[in-house]
């Protein structure tokens, strides 16, 4: 009984770095060819960073949003056309055409005024709009696009 118990914790002892520095996966991508590519929150940093302050409908005041261009994000995968669906936690699920995935159009936050957000303050991911960059995002169109708890994108053609 004791080898047992000391082949266990020999096992756990060599397993513990792995398991400590495994990360959670935050998005999956799914192109049009099907294949699918995950990212966790230091994929996510080791992008080029954007950031932008906005106000929004659903927080107090003006915010600071850092994060990943979506631009960046789809040229990564030398995406160019179609449609993203994007999906959240929960299953709710919107359509954003390609062409808004411009260098000053919407990115995917990971930190909300410095911080990282919980699944339960929406996050930990979401996609915004530069609202008060272009009078044109501050439409039901545009913040109907914005989704918070977003965990999946799929590309469409």
């Amino acid at each position: 009984m004791w080898n047992a118990v000391k082949s266990i914790f020999l096992a756990l002892c060599l397993l513990a770095p792995q398991l400590a520095s495994a990360e959670d996966i935050l998005l999956t991508l799914r192109l049009a060819d099907e294949s699918e590519h995950t990212f966790t929150r230091t994929d996510l940093k080791n992008l080029q960073k954007r950031e932008f302050s906005t106000k929004t409908l659903w927080t107090e005041g003006e915010v600071h949003f850092v994060g990943v261009s979506l631009s960046t994000l789809l040229s990564e995968f030398e995406v160019v056309g179609g449609a993203i669906k994007a999906q959240a936690a929960n299953d709710y699920a919107i359509e954003i055409p390609v062409s808004d995935a411009t260098k000053q159009g919407p990115m995917i936050a990971y930190l909300l005024n410095g911080k990282e957000m919980s699944q339960r303050d929406k996050g930990p991911l979401c996609i915004v709009y530069p609202y008060d960059a272009n009078v044109k995002y501050q439409s039901e169109v545009y913040y109907a696009r914005s989704i918070w708890q977003l965990d999946r994108i799929a590309i469409q053609n």
